[in-house]
């Protein structure tokens, strides 16, 4: 029995329950299509509910079709069918904790990449080290231990996201080189009254701090992730007066 009779038949079932009299008859029909069981002599209620019940897949059938794939797949042309569109559980060696309540996979590659790492900690905490921020480090040509991270972190995730910050790809390990290199090419975006910046974009406030733009909510307020927020990569929530300017990546 194919899945759509079996929910027909379930409902059949359902209905019969609230409804005996719906049994009761040689040409009657039941919503949705499904015929009523017919009259027999000396049949019952009982007997054609129990009959009804002995066509439905059992839970353990249902069971056997989720621990055995190549059945529940069987109409699917291709595994991709049913296969998320990417796996964020590990990105560069740096398995990241997915936050509740997220908005999810989004357009921009390196909204889905940042969101991959939120969660990561320093370790201990006010150090600027754990084997997560080390691995940030990789993106950055003369990357140190030890310094403010936030830097390292927008480069990791941009060059993950094959966009590379800096002239030649080699990353950049201050906010002021970021700044600096969004003029040179073109992507800096100063902020000011109606500007509003896209899912990926940077967001940069001043030469101090840096994250990246996850997106803008009809408020106006605007989400982000941030590397080196409270020693962690932390989702925030931005007045959009904070930044002093964006940088686009798109």
């Amino acid at each position: 029995m194919s899945i759509e009779a079996t929910l027909e038949r379930v409902s059949a079932i359902r209905q019969a329950v609230a409804d005996p009299a719906t049994l009761i008859g040689s040409n009657g029909a039941l919503t949705g299509g499904t015929e009523a069981p017919a009259a027999t002599s000396g049949g019952s209620f009982a007997d054609a509910l129990k009959s009804a019940a002995e066509e439905t897949p059992s839970a353990t059938s249902a069971a056997s079709l989720l621990a055995d794939p190549s059945e529940s797949t069987a109409g699917l042309s291709s595994a991709a069918d049913i296969a998320s569109p990417y796996s964020l559980a590990s990105l560069g060696g740096v398995a990241g904790s997915s936050l509740q309540g997220a908005t999810g996979a989004s357009s921009s590659p390196l909204v889905a990449i940042a969101e991959s790492q939120l969660g990561q900690t320093e370790q201990p905490p006010g150090s600027n080290e754990s084997a997560a921020i080390a691995q940030y480090r990789t993106a950055t040509v003369g990357a140190m231990p030890g310094e403010p991270w936030c830097a390292y972190f927008a480069s990791w995730v941009a060059r993950q996201a094959g966009e590379p910050l800096g002239a030649q790809g080699q990353g950049l390990g201050s906010v002021g080189e970021i700044w600096s290199w969004a003029q040179s090419s073109g992507r800096a975006i100063t902020n000011g009254p109606g500007v509003v910046p896209k899912p990926g974009d940077l967001i940069v406030f001043g030469d101090e701090h840096v994250g990246i733009v996850r997106d803008v909510l009809p408020s106006g307020q605007i989400q982000t992730i941030e590397g080196n927020y409270e020693n962690k990569v932390a989702a925030n929530v931005r007045s959009p007066g904070e930044a002093t300017g964006y940088v686009s990546m798109s």
